[in-house]
């Protein structure tokens, strides 16, 4: 194999002997990649002298007809389709989760003081304890541990537990004292440590800025190794003054993409910085938006997100609560618009999407509503809808940035859905089959760490929603998994694998096989040619291989 600064780099790769998934020969069982003249010449870690790698698709079809190339990869029968892009990531919390305390598994108070407890063992004595992921509405007994439960487990350390949403957390006694005694009078304050709001905005400031930047940067390299392996080649990562910080982003912008080392490079990294009527800081940070988490509200899991209807399972007439004012939105997109960035809204809850909506609308009456829409502006989540939101979205050309796993994990019958909100509009959440089908654009992520990297497992829950009338085809939710991260931050020549294309993809063990074409699974409207079906039973594919603009990131041992 070719290692970074050869002497001999390749000009040219056949790839053959698989299934390329391509929409101008769904018959091809080869794949040509070059590299432009004047461009780095690099395949599987080839030379990169600091210019921008250019590996291209030259040519497709069947193997036998294959022209002459530097080297050949046997791809022994795999899948080839284009990479997956996760649209939106919080990588440092990510790498945290996976290397680190990780709540997601834990059934009961018991248990999360019990895995607390181990971790607690293995750390300094004077290291802040960062753990994510628990779920209380999956506990039968859904009482939380008290603030001396949470301490002797703790060993008296500061500790913050954040809840799935990363909306609210657990904060231990050392945690709350180390915040200050303002925190107390702040909103979404509660001395038995459970935190919301701006209360949950300070304490988790002061737990992320205990982690140095060396940490910080391996965590980081530790949630961008692993995206490759699952077929990532791209991430669009939603940093903010509440989320992460400004080193925080620029130090995952610098760490992502094509780079001159053993392992040729990571996931491309887009950045969103999320903070109002900050397009100029957002761009002098090297980020492509200013959104992402902009929140015009909370999450539902936290019961924050910004209802019409207030929760069932909360205080009386409890609706969540509203960030932003219409008019807020609207300066903000018109800053953003002048100064050539995108602009996205963190919004779950009807009445924050109405308010994100309303605030675009008259933006667009200020700017022109064709150059509001060549922006491509987003909303992140889009949970709650109603049919004028969702007309809204399409008039104004808005992308919703959406997460199928939401209702895979939380939308099924006694799930956190339903508790939150009744039986009925749990039902109605996110509705991706029905923004699909009146032509939203949509870019499928993960919120990692919210839910984990599973970018198979996202198309198959978005075709199989709980509500068989939001359900997409097996083709389309790939297609906003693919190509709609792509073009959601204008890469619009990415995503398909055809002739000219950047070589950009993912090779694929597929232990079901291949759906026969046009057939059809649980509810779906056709699988398309070339790809897996994706029923509930199955195996998901396995990565074998992901290979950005002509590099390979990822290599199955």
């Amino acid at each position: 194999m070719t290692s970074i600064g050869s002497a001999q780099p390749l000009t040219s790769v056949l790839f053959r002997g698989g299934h390329i998934y391509s929409p101008t020969d769904p018959q091809a069982t080869a794949m040509l990649v070059e590299f432009r003249p004047g461009s780095d010449r690099a395949i599987d870690g080839g030379a990169i002298d600091g210019r921008a790698v250019d590996g291209r698709i030259a040519w497709l079809g069947d193997a036998a007809d294959a022209p002459a190339a530097d080297r050949v990869v046997d791809l022994d029968g795999a899948l080839v389709t284009p990479a997956f892009v996760d649209a939106h990531v919080h990588t440092t919390n990510t790498g945290m989760m996976l290397t680190g305390l990780d709540l997601s598994a834990v059934r009961s108070a018991a248990g999360m003081l019990d895995a607390l407890a181990r971790h607690v063992a293995t750390v300094p004595t004077d290291a802040v304890v960062l753990g994510f992921g628990f779920d209380e509405s999956t506990w039968d007994d859904q009482s939380l541990p008290t603030p001396q439960e949470l301490d002797r487990a703790a060993g008296g350390r500061r500790a913050l537990l954040s809840q799935a949403s990363m909306h609210s957390a657990l904060a231990s006694p050392a945690m709350l004292a180390a915040a200050g005694p303002q925190v107390s009078g702040m909103a979404g304050y509660d001395p038995s440590g459970w935190v919301r709001r701006d209360a949950h905005h300070a304490v988790r400031s002061v737990a992320l800025g205990s982690v140095s930047a060396a940490q910080r940067r391996a965590m980081q390299e530790a949630a961008l190794r692993h995206a490759a392996t699952l077929g990532i080649a791209a991430i669009h990562e939603c940093a903010g003054p509440v989320t992460s910080s400004e080193d925080d982003l620029t130090d995952v912008l610098a760490l992502g993409g094509l780079r001159r080392d053993a392992d040729g490079g990571l996931p491309e990294v887009y950045g969103y910085w999320g903070e109002l009527l900050a397009a100029a800081k957002a761009k002098e940070l090297g980020a492509i938006g200013a959104g992402g988490d902009l929140f015009a509200d909370g999450a539902l899991g936290a019961r924050t997100a910004h209802l019409s209807v207030p929760y069932v399972d909360g205080e009386p007439d409890a609706c969540g609560h509203g960030y932003l004012t219409a008019a807020q939105v609207t300066e903000h997109v018109v800053d953003c618009v002048r100064h050539g960035m995108q602009a996205g809204f963190h919004a779950i809850g009807d009445e924050a999407l109405r308010t994100v909506v309303a605030g675009y609308r008259e933006a667009a009456a200020i700017v022109g509503i064709e150059r509001l829409r060549d922006g491509r502006h987003r909303i992140e989540h889009v949970e709650i809808v109603d049919k004028a939101i969702i007309a809204g979205l399409a008039e104004l050309g808005l992308v919703a940035s959406m997460q199928p796993a939401f209702d895979r994990l939380w939308g099924g019958e006694g799930q956190m859905y339903e508790q939150r909100l009744g039986l009925h509009r749990s039902l109605e959440s996110n509705p991706m089959g029905a923004l699909h089908g009146v032509g939203v654009a949509l870019a499928f992520g993960s919120d990692s760490p919210v839910t984990p990297f599973d970018p198979w497992g996202s198309v198959r829950a978005a075709v199989h929603h709980h509500n068989a009338a939001y359900r997409m085809s097996v083709k389309a939710a790939f297609a906003a998994h693919t190509r709609g991260g792509w073009r959601a931050v204008h890469q619009d020549d990415h995503g398909t694998l055809v002739p000219g294309a950047p070589a950009t993809f993912a090779a694929w063990s597929v232990p079901a096989g291949l759906a026969a074409p046009g057939s059809a699974g649980d509810g779906d409207r056709g699988v398309g040619p070339g790809l897996p079906a994706l029923r509930p039973d199955e195996e998901l594919p396995r990565c074998r291989r992901t290979v950005l603009r002509g590099v390979t990131i990822y290599e199955q041992p």
